[in-house]
């Protein structure tokens, strides 16, 4: 699956995500959001010529569950996942590369 630019209509439970299999980039953030917008063009670029690394674009806020259990406080936020385990965390991500590096670590 590859860069995904809108968020998820329904947000998967904790227990789905840690049921996951292969890499996953999961992105916490709102469409609002002047970081999220600006770390856009690097999550893709990251992403791209990627197709065995899902992307799960998940829109957080205040009593949203999926956040909270993985202690977001920030957007965005990428957590990647190998086989639903937490490996990295990037929190504003600056550059393409710091995304990629992340990347490599799941795949």
């Amino acid at each position: 699956m590859p860069y995904t630019s809108r968020h998820a209509a329904t947000p998967p439970t904790r227990e789905s995500v840690d049921q996951l299999t292969g890499a996953t980039v999961i992105e916490f953030g709102t469409p609002w959001c002047g970081h999220c917008q600006r770390a856009q063009p690097l999550i893709e670029q990251a992403l791209e010529d990627l197709p065995d690394v899902a992307h799960v674009k998940v829109e957080d806020g205040p009593g949203q569950r999926l956040g909270r259990s993985f202690g977001v406080k920030l957007w965005p936020t990428l957590v990647f996942l190998k086989d639903g385990k937490e490996i990295e965390r990037l929190v504003r991500p600056g550059t393409a590369q710091s995304i990629h590096e992340a990347i490599e670590k799941i795949s």
